[in-house]
């Protein structure tokens, strides 16, 4: 399986000191199966922070042989139960299990602003995810700890500013 990083940089050898807490699935190393929306993020990365540069880094990624060995957290789809994981995470409130591994739709910023939307208690649980359903959602797949990160191993990289 092929995963994206985009990022300001390229990223050979992630490290999970440097993850922001507050994200969809808490603290982690952010990947994902789609390489447009990893191309997009490194260039809002660029464009918010003002940079010059701007990377997506290319994974090899063994699903099969990680299951049998990491605890694995699966959501598929943009349920009830992933609604209020991801809210417990990006307001820091989280205090379930940890896992090595998270699937599951990303809030990209379409689905951000449904969330927000919810948050400010503007639509009910039912009603978010019903809104959710019209999404385009493409799974992340964030690493957790450094046994998960073991299976991750760093391919290439290249600057989506550059015709490939």
């Amino acid at each position: 399986m092929i995963l994206y990083h985009g990022s300001k940089l390229t990223v050979e050898k992630p490290d999970l000191s440097l993850s922001r807490k507050n994200l969809d699935f808490g603290i982690g190393f952010y990947t994902t199966v789609n390489r447009e929306q990893a191309i997009a993020f490194a260039q809002k990365m660029m464009i918010r922070k003002e940079l010059k540069s701007q990377s997506v880094s290319v994974y090899n990624f063994d699903m099969d042989a990680s299951e049998s060995v990491l605890d694995i957290l699966k959501f598929t789809s943009p349920d009830r139960l992933w609604l209020e994981f991801v809210h417990q995470n990006r307001h820091g409130i989280y205090t379930g299990k940890t896992y090595d591994l998270i699937i599951g739709p990303v809030a990209n910023d379409d689905v951000f602003a449904t969330l927000i939307v919810y948050e400010q208690g503007i639509l009910n649980i039912e009603q978010t995810i019903e809104a959710l359903k019209v999404k385009e959602l493409y799974s992340q797949f964030v690493f957790k700890t450094e046994r998960a990160l073991s299976f991750l191993k760093f391919d290439s990289s290249f600057d989506p500013g550059e015709d490939q």
